[in-house]
């Protein structure tokens, strides 16, 4: 068989979108999304009655509902830390192999379950297996992209995520007209094991990262990877300045210590270790998974919808997704980070500040339909800048050196605001009802000042430019200057057409 499938270039690269990040990350919005839409269920209530808030309105369940179903984002937590201490031990393929594999005993465990126990155990084993691949396929596909095309790459991560997540749901809402049966609720948690398998079977068929070949000292691998993925000679032009480029980077950044990742100095480091976090933790906290993992209650119990009324607007919800996040990768490369990070999160300002307006407002039709507009809005403008943006961001901004590292400690970050929204959010609309929206507003707009004042832009840029930016910058105030004044160097890629460019 010839290596790689037989593929180059851009093919290459087409086909490690399409045979290993499309069905990683449908599975994750798969797992994100699954469990909220089976909580009203009645054969789920009947085998887990601890979780059941819909004839049980007691704080105990809430707080339990709202715990079990934030498992799997603390094993996402573990997960993501993994990386950490074995991603560049292991590379990129063994981690997203391995985290394959756990998603997988996950699933199967929670779709046989029988015992609260169990549900319990599998949620966070298959949590542990997502964190470690969301934080290690980002960090792969954006060391094999050229930088002019890196952020479409990357950026089809929330259209694969929505995707996931819009799935879930109509397979809920399918499975809801034989909810009497387990089986309801059984196929559900399993159905997304394929996807998984698919990854596990493919990811070994493509390349290494060429940047960690050339960290480990596999230097000739690595030239004739680059060779491939640039669909040039190895020893072309073009590979040996992308060779020079990497090393350059490496020698500059220095010799790794278990400190580095915390140094600031002319490095900046942590700045840029800071700057991942944000990013990853503002994919939460702008309160996206208050309604992704409980948009069915959410219409049912909070907006007083029948039940299949419920499931159909949850899922047609999160399908808008699909919209948001096909507008960024079709624009990100187009208009940068920043703006789409901008424009996302002031339009969920704004949706979640009409939101507590119009729920506020008890029995009252027009106001019921202006709430269900605004929880569309939001799930429209979320993609668009803090789904697949905020993987790519914290790679771009990362040294070459700390790349997995950063990658890691920010996806840790994302986990760990999830399972805070997922936790609080059935006793937080229990006990301030539509003040709850409130809250998400203004941390939107938080966010909307830290990204203009704070984050540089990284389009267009080489993975090895950004470490001159951060280096010429003296705060955390400076470093969007001087990428707004620093050119871009003339680095030589291949086009789609073989015409360099």
């Amino acid at each position: 068989m010839a290596r790689f499938l037989g593929f180059r270039g851009h093919r290459l690269n087409v086909a490690t979108i399409l045979l290993v990040v499309f069905p990683a990350y449908m599975c994750f919005g798969y797992n994100l999304a699954v469990a909220g839409g089976l909580l009203t269920m009645p054969s789920f209530i009947k085998q887990f009655p601890k979780m059941d808030t819909e004839n049980n309105t007691s704080k105990l369940n809430s707080n339990v509902q709202g715990t079990v179903v934030a498992l799997f984002t603390i094993g996402g937590i573990l997960g993501a830390f993994s990386t950490i201490l074995v991603g560049d031990l292991l590379g990129r393929r063994r981690v997203i192999f391995l985290g394959s594999g756990l998603v997988i005993i996950g699933a199967l465990l929670m779709s046989s379950s029988y015992s609260f126990g169990q549900f319990i155990v599998a949620r966070l084993i298959q949590g542990i297996g997502t964190g470690a691949t969301t934080a290690t396929v980002p960090v792969w596909q954006s060391e094999i992209s050229g930088s002019s095309h890196r952020g479409a790459h990357v950026v089809t991560e929330g259209l694969f995520i929505s995707t996931g997540i819009a799935a879930s749901l109509w397979i809920d809402l399918g499975f809801s007209f034989i909810d009497t049966s387990s089986v309801s609720w059984r196929i559900p948690l399993v159905v997304q094991a394929p996807l998984a398998i698919f990854v596990m079977i493919f990811i070994f068929q493509l390349p290494e990262s060429p940047r960690w070949l050339l960290g480990k000292g596999h230097d000739q691998e690595a030239r004739e990877i680059l060779g491939i993925l640039r669909d040039v000679d190895a020893d072309s032009d073009t590979v040996r300045g992308e060779v020079a480029d990497i090393e350059r980077s490496l020698e500059l950044i220095g010799t790794v210590n278990k400190w580095d990742l915390f140094s600031l100095g002319e490095k900046r480091n942590f700045h840029r270790l800071a700057l991942g976090m944000a990013g990853q933790s503002f994919s939460q906290l702008c309160g996206i998974n208050s309604l992704t993992f409980y948009a069915t209650i959410i219409f049912e119990q909070r907006l007083g919808l029948g039940g299949t009324d419920s499931r159909i607007l949850s899922a047609a919800m999160t399908t808008i997704q699909i919209v948001g996040a096909l507008a960024a990768v079709l624009t990100i490369d187009r208009l940068g980070r920043r703006p789409l990070m901008l424009t996302s999160a002031s339009g969920m300002c704004i949706s979640m500040a009409i939101l507590a307006g119009t729920t506020s407002t008890a029995n009252n039709q027009g106001a019921l339909i202006v709430a269900v507009i605004c929880l569309f809005a939001f799930n429209m403008f979320y993609p668009f800048g803090f789904l697949g943006l905020t993987f790519l961001y914290s790679t771009e901004v990362a040294p070459p050196h700390l790349r997995a590292k950063i990658s890691g400690v920010s996806n840790c970050f994302t986990w760990l605001f999830n399972f805070v929204v997922v936790e609080v959010t059935p006793t937080g609309f229990q006990t301030i009802n539509y003040r709850y929206y409130i809250i998400w507003a203004v941390i939107n707009f938080a966010i909307v000042v830290t990204v203009y004042f704070l984050f540089p832009e990284t389009n267009g840029r080489s993975l090895e430019e950004m470490d001159e930016i951060f280096m010429l910058s003296h705060n955390i105030f400076d470093s969007p200057k001087v990428a707004r004044s620093l050119p871009s160097s003339e680095h030589l890629e291949v086009g789609e057409d073989g015409i360099k460019s």
